[in-house]
């Protein structure tokens, strides 16, 4: 019979590896077209240290 993990054991596995992917998040920036007024959107994978500074540039 195999034993049951707990879940506090997983939770550091990331770190040991050197990071995982919950480093990056998906951003998704609204752009207006200027000449029709219609908006689009941009999805991007962006790592949580350089969010603020993908939404500051245009």
């Amino acid at each position: 019979m195999a034993k049951k993990v707990s879940k506090n054991s997983r939770v550091g596995k990331g770190q040991r590896t050197g990071g995982t992917g919950r480093d990056y998040v998906k951003v998704v920036k609204s752009i207006k077209d200027p000449e029709t007024g219609k908006y689009t959107y941009q999805e991007v994978m962006v790592h949580k240290d350089n969010v603020k500074e993908f939404l500051a540039k245009k």
